[in-house]
């Protein structure tokens, strides 16, 4: 295994340090520090104690890592993205314990972006140059601004998704296979009508049934999985982007007519967002509401998946 390589105008106090990992001229890395390993520590970044950065990541000049920041495996960070720890600093005054900042596996934080403290940033998740991250972001999510907001999801290979349309819908049949479906709908001059008849046009038979509604279309809504509900996604009024995920593809979907819905099986990670302002989204779920049911975590959704 390749020791880890230390510039002679870099400094390196830090006796946990992986092989194959690169240290270059005018870093500093104090002695706390866990680095691990084949990281690539460009020219003029500094290091604190209570820092952890996982295997393969990419840290660019003039970045400085303050106590209690961990960088998972595989995450980018660029030139002079400013990391912060303190939310109220004041000189010479230091907080019992400082927020703890976590950058998940494989995310990428563009040049010049700015990271309050606290925050966590998904799996795969992409920070746009010169955002300010002022919350959480989800994994995959694409953010962009101050404050960050989303502007769309990236897929398995980190590049944005496109919205599957109406077009990409099929009729119900046997297998239940293809998660958008086409519903009946009877059109006249008195106006439009859309049925749905339990156990035939749906994949399951309904025992509940709510509405998602005056969303914002900044924010963003589900971002979880079920253990055995499965849920039938129609949008009533206006259009909504949807998300499903079952652990090892990624597909979005643009749902902006009541002709159509989108089934999620259970054991689909779900996220919906860019809700239009007008947008009414119906959901018909396959059991009653149990909290136990829900999978909030993506990492644990992995582990389940990965189990099965």
């Amino acid at each position: 295994m390749t020791a880890p390589f230390v510039h002679p105008q870099g400094i390196c106090e830090s006796e946990s340090v992986g092989a194959g990992t690169t240290i270059w001229a005018f870093a500093h890395v104090l002695p706390g520090a866990v680095i691990g390993r084949n990281v690539n520590v460009n020219d003029h970044v500094f290091v604190e104690n209570d820092v952890v950065i996982g295997d393969r990541v990419t840290v660019k000049s003039g970045v400085q890592l303050w106590d209690g920041i961990e960088l998972h495996d595989d995450v980018f960070v660029g030139p002079n993205a400013t990391f912060t720890n303190d939310r109220f600093p004041r000189s010479k005054q230091y907080p019992g314990e400082f927020p703890r900042t976590v950058v998940e596996r494989g995310a990428s934080i563009g040049g010049g972006a700015v990271i309050l403290p606290g925050v966590r940033i998904g799996q795969r998740a992409m920070v746009g140059a010169g955002a300010v991250v002022t919350r959480d972001v989800p994994p995959f999510a694409i953010v962009v601004g101050n404050p960050a907001r989303i502007t769309g999801y990236a897929d398995g290979a980190g590049r944005r998704m496109s919205s599957l349309g109406a077009q990409n819908v099929v009729r119900p049949d046997a297998t239940w296979q293809t998660p958008l479906i086409a519903l009946k709908q009877a059109t006249d001059m008195r106006g439009s009508l859309m049925v749905a008849e339990f156990g035939t046009d749906l994949p399951f038979v309904p025992r509940r049934f709510f509405t998602v509604f005056d969303v914002p279309s900044i924010d963003v809504r589900g971002e979880h999985a079920h253990r055995v509900c499965e849920q039938f996604l129609v949008c009533l009024s206006g259009s909504v982007r949807a998300i499903i995920d079952d652990g090892v593809t990624r597909e979005e979907f643009l749902l902006d007519s009541p002709d159509h819905g989108l089934h999620m099986p259970a054991m689909t990670w779900g996220t919906q967002y860019a809700y239009s302002a007008d947008a009414v989204l119906a959901v018909f779920a396959s059991h009653a509401y149990d909290g136990g049911d829900y999978i909030r975590s993506y990492s644990e959704f992995q582990v389940l998946i990965a189990a099965q």
